[in-house]
């Protein structure tokens, strides 16, 4: 339909600029007729944006359509503010059809509003003055009546009844500032109405731009470091910082130093406005009530930041506990966690934390978006957010713990970090996707980053955005400084690492009167010296995290069998096979298990077996290249070909759920090779 189109095509235009709203922020909708499927007459309808939507991406799959009659006729039964919550149900018997997507809290604003066309966003420049002490003056100031205030309330029924109120006694009014919150239009056509919201952000930014202060922040007390200290002191911060986030619920996290953060945090008032909190309810719904801000100089030692910033989370779960009991009423839900999601630390930038790596990133955002407000609020008046207890209110309303609750349950992998070092090919590639699929985050490491790209943008293809799901690195692992860069590019792309496999490798088939010490060296530093330092590397962070982990080693069958022409390769694996029981000793203490695989005979889609080792292998058993994985599954008990997804199973069943006790095992994926049995 004509009405669908238009709406949606005004979504995806005023959601693609981000100072028009927030991700998965503000809702709109349109109202017009469509017959009825069983009397075959006209009825009037509500398209509007349903939960959890966003709309520079929104489909008409993610329009909630509701009978307006009868949205309309709710007002009649409507038992009072105490009690609005129930109306959210109420919605379902206004649907038309299927209804499409579930109808959002703000429902009731579209339908009673009346309007052909309503945009209800969440502008940086638009919250700023919702947020300013004297909002309301300063809305006269800038639109006059063109404008109206309305002052803080809930999302809900309400609300909706308000701005409708609102709008029949002002006819000159385009629209309205929601106090505290965002900002409302309405408009006959879907053009007028994308027009008018535009009108409004953008006077206010030009409000702001031509009346604020240039220093609303107050004077630099901090220098920030530059981009190379800067990444290098996150990188040391990020596990600590991700460990104390963890201390509740396990969580992911995201890295920002972009210049508004910087610069907020490198300002005089930037721990008074921080301690204030944020104000619309989309920011604090994914940034808490107030971000955990480190009050050291960027070039305190590091050991004094990790012991300071201990300190203040200790502190900082007293406080969001107290915060939980002053507000809390005998019905609300239980407290969700008292760690932050938000930490400042100056001269560094943002670390954001949340269930998976999208919802952290989006929470970064969010405060990035209450940065701009503080800015514009302070540069025009005084910063002054809801209240606490409204905050309170909204963070844990039961309407949100419901939707919580609808969440599918998390996938075995949800909140872990996998580094996967030759993963850009053959077993490696397979225990990426396979990781991915269980919901971890992974980091495909590998010489060739091209490849190691390829099968990242795999991994990412279905998410809103690759890097929440994977990202690539280029490393040689004998290189310990690439090695190093590695992991500090893995802990900066998604807080620290939790799961490591080391899989890097390759072969060359040679007697041992035909194999040079060159022939020797380049198998044991790629794989007895490359594990090695991955294994150092990322102990390191997982030390320091302190959530434990899994080393995995992809080591061999001839690890253990002593097989022809394999004096080098054999014997770097064996070197492997044994550095998984010392470290398996070491690691322990801290939680981390340490564990191998032996294959053998992976030939389809092998890195090793295409660039020599296979025709090699045919030679030294007297069969065809191309029959070689047949000739290995021959040889089996179980007569089966071992592919690279065989591996990938075991590395998923080492550190899945069901044996957090196992450490020090080697698991043969051979189909069965007696001769390697473990003995």
């Amino acid at each position: 339909m004509e009405v669908v189109k238009e709406l949606l095509e005004r979504s995806h235009r005023l959601g693609a600029d981000p100072r028009n709203t927030n991700y998965a922020g503000g809702n709109t909708s349109a109202k017009g007729a469509a017959p009825d499927p069983v009397t075959g007459e006209d009825v009037e309808l509500l398209w509007v944006k349903g939960s959890g939507g966003d709309l520079g991406t929104l489909k008409e799959s993610g329009l909630a359509v509701l009978r307006l009659d009868r949205l309309r006729a709710l007002v009649n039964v409507y038992p009072g503010v105490e009690r609005e919550d129930e109306m959210v149900a109420a919605f379902d018997y206004c649907l038309h059809g299927k209804g499409g997507a579930a109808p959002s809290i703000d429902t009731a604003m579209h339908g009673l509003v009346d309007s052909a066309h309503v945009d209800h966003l969440h502008p940086d420049a638009g919250i700023a003055l919702a947020t300013a002490a004297d909002g309301e003056e300063l809305t006269g100031r800038v639109f006059g009546d063109r404008v109206v205030w309305v002052p803080w309330r809930r999302p809900g029924f309400q609300l909706g009844l308000d701005i409708a109120a609102i709008k029949e006694a002002n006819p000159q009014a385009i629209g309205c500032i929601l106090g505290g919150h965002g900002i409302t239009a309405w408009g006959a056509t879907a053009q007028e109405c994308e027009s008018r919201s535009l009108e409004i952000i953008r006077t206010a930014e030009a409000y702001l731009a031509e009346h604020g202060r240039p220093d609303p922040f107050g004077s630099e007390i901090y220098e920030t470091l530059p981009e190379a200290e800067r990444h290098a002191r996150a990188a040391a911060l990020f596990p600590h910082l991700r460990g104390l986030a963890s201390t509740d619920l396990r969580v992911v996290g995201h890295y920002t130093d972009t210049p508004e953060v910087l610069d907020f945090v490198s300002r005089a008032e930037h721990p008074r406005l921080a301690a204030l909190g944020t104000s619309c309810p989309d920011h604090f719904l994914r940034t808490k009530v107030a971000p955990l801000v480190l009050d050291l100089p960027p070039d305190a030692p590091l050991e004094q930041a990790v012991e300071r910033l201990r300190e203040l989370h200790t502190a900082y779960r007293a406080d969001y506990t107290a915060y939980y009991d002053r507000n809390a009423t005998p019905d609300s839900p239980p407290m969700r966690g008292a760690d932050p999601a938000i930490v400042l630390v100056p001269g560094v930038g943002m670390f954001s934390f949340g269930k998976d790596k999208q919802t952290a990133r989006v929470a970064g955002e969010f405060y990035v978006n209450a940065i701009n407000v503080m800015r514009g609020a302070e540069s025009v008046s005084t910063y002054a957010p809801i209240p606490e207890s409204e905050k309170f209110r909204i963070e844990y309303w039961e309407l949100e713990e419901a939707k919580l609750r609808r969440m599918p349950k998390p996938k075995p992998l949800a909140t872990r970090v996998a580094l996967v070092t030759g993963g850009g090919s053959g077993i490696g590639a397979a225990t990426a996707r396979r990781l991915a699929a269980e919901g971890a985050c992974v980091v495909v490491a590998d010489r060739d980053v091209a490849a190691a790209e390829k099968v990242a943008a795999e991994l990412g293809a279905a998410a809103y955005r690759v890097s929440d799901v994977a990202a690539a690195v280029a490393v040689d692992v004998t290189s310990e400084e690439q090695v190093a860069a590695a992991v500090r590019a893995a802990v900066l792309a998604f807080g620290g690492v939790d799961l490591v496999v080391n899989n890097a490798g390759l072969s060359l088939s040679r007697s041992l009167l035909e194999t040079t010490l060159d022939d020797w060296d380049l198998q044991h530093d790629v794989m007895a010296r490359g594990s090695f330092l991955v294994a150092r590397e990322t102990a390191r962070v997982l030390i320091d995290q302190g959530l434990g982990g899994d080393i995995v080693y992809i080591s061999s069958k001839n690890a253990v069998f002593a097989g022809p022409n394999n004096v080098a390769y054999g014997a770097a694996k064996a070197d492997q096979a044994h550095q998984v029981r010392l470290l398996a000793a070491e690691l322990g203490t801290h939680g981390i298990r340490v564990n191998g695989i032996n294959p053998d005979g992976v030939v389809r889609g092998s890195g090793i077996f295409a660039s020599g080792w296979g025709a090699n292998r045919a030679a030294v058993y007297g069969v065809q290249e191309e029959k070689l994985g047949e000739f290995y599954a021959q040889r089996t008990l179980l007569k089966r070909e071992v592919l690279p997804e065989h591996v990938a199973a075991a590395v998923f069943a080492l550190t899945g759920d069901d044996l957090t006790h196992t450490t020090g095992l080697h698991i043969p994926v051979d189909a069965g090779v007696a001769a390697a049995f473990l003995r």
